[in-house]
């Protein structure tokens, strides 16, 4: 009788563990249409690149299945291929079992999960948009770009555009809590233009990864979204500057000092003053303060003269130490962001050091003052 309840335990603790150990995972049975030793490609999306996870061999039948573990809370991405040929789309959750049915074309139907009928449906919706968009792009290269019938496909394309985007917008709005908002969001053009192009899209990103941050905290993908949502942000924000930047010929920036207090540039008075972009992490560029920007602004300073130095660099306790180290007396400001601060891109800074100047509030370029001799002459013309 003792064996027996042992025996009983056993066989519960066993049926446990099977059951967990199913939890844990996903499983996929699928059939290959018209193939028999067939190799299929188990590929997982990680956020911006595919990571093959398997090559599993389709038997007489072109039946196949393939298990693979799953975090709870953290579905994944897996693209099944035949040869070079995406042939399933698959959003799988721990303790989902689908069924796959797919030719070597990649036309497939999916059974057993709700998230991967509505991946379908986005590709499917996806798929019919790009076929009209680029039949009727075609259609305009045939034709002569100033006749009427010309004007008439461009007038089409463009409300082929808008209506889809309408269409994704409202996927996204209505299908907040589904990781499959997440393709959507990406989606582009044949071309490569993304079909959220707009700046105000920032507002949909940053909508959908608050929703899917709770759901999904650890999701790769909801991380990935964050960061796109936070860059797309800035953008907003950038655009939003310069619409409200009225009649000044520069756009402004307003970035932390040493002491980590907001310090813009049109705060900083003077009838020259030099928006220096730099990298205290760089030797060169310590010698270049030393040897020919300190001089040069202990000489011209009383007569007008003033920096704005931006540090591109990404660690501001390095940064903040050259500062204090070489006592620099202008301002100085970083963000720690290094090459990836909006300020790169405000001021299309392609090399360190990069010098710009403000003259009596007018923008003006440094090209051509490389050195002492030619930062002295800039100055004595414009002081």
């Amino acid at each position: 009788m003792r064996n027996y309840k042992i025996s009983l335990i056993a066989a519960a603790t066993a049926a446990l563990t099977f059951m967990t150990s199913c939890g844990n995972k996903a499983a996929v049975d699928g059939v290959l249409s018209d193939t028999s030793g067939a190799e299929v490609v188990v590929r997982l999306l990680d956020v911006n690149k595919y990571q093959t996870l398997d090559t599993v061999k389709t038997d007489s039948q072109g039946r196949f299945t393939y298990k693979f573990k799953v975090a709870k809370n953290q579905p994944e991405f897996i693209y099944l291929f035949y040869k070079d040929k995406r042939i399933a789309s698959l959003l799988l959750q721990a303790g989902d079992r689908v069924k796959v049915v797919a030719d070597t074309l990649g036309t497939y139907t999916v059974s057993g999960s709700e998230e991967c009928d509505k991946l379908v449906t986005v590709e499917k919706d996806q798929n019919d948009f790009i076929n009209r968009f680029t039949a009727l792009q075609a259609r305009y290269y045939d034709l002569n770009p100033s006749s009427a019938e010309a004007a008439a496909v461009r007038s089409d394309l463009a409300r082929q555009f808008v209506s889809y985007y309408r269409t994704r917008v409202r996927y996204v709005m209505e299908n907040a809590g589904s990781l499959t908002t997440v393709p959507v969001l990406y989606e582009t053009l044949p071309d490569g233009t993304p079909i959220f192009s707009q700046s105000t899209d920032a507002i949909h990103f940053r909508n959908a990864c608050d929703t899917l941050a709770k759901i999904y905290p650890d999701s790769r993908y909801v991380k990935a979204l964050e960061k796109e949502a936070e860059r797309r942000f800035k953008v907003l924000a950038f655009d939003t500057q310069i619409k409200n930047a009225g009649e000044t010929s520069f756009i402004d920036i307003t970035l932390p000092d040493v002491k980590g207090e907001k310090v813009s540039l049109s705060d900083v008075k003077g009838k020259v003053v030099m928006v220096y972009f730099w990298a205290a992490g760089l030797a060169e560029q310590k010698m270049f303060n030393l040897d020919v920007i300190k001089p040069v602004y202990s000489d011209f300073h009383d007569k007008g003269f003033d920096i704005y130095a931006v540090s591109l660099d990404n660690d501001k306790a390095l940064w903040a130490s050259v500062v204090k180290n070489q006592a620099l007396p202008w301002v100085n400001v970083c963000d720690g962001l290094g090459t990836a601060s909006q300020v790169v891109n405000t001021y299309n800074v392609r090399s360190i050091p990069s010098l710009f100047f403000l003259v009596n509030g007018e923008l003006v370029s440094g090209t051509g003052v490389k050195d002492e001799a030619s930062l002295r002459a800039f100055l004595k013309k414009n002081l």
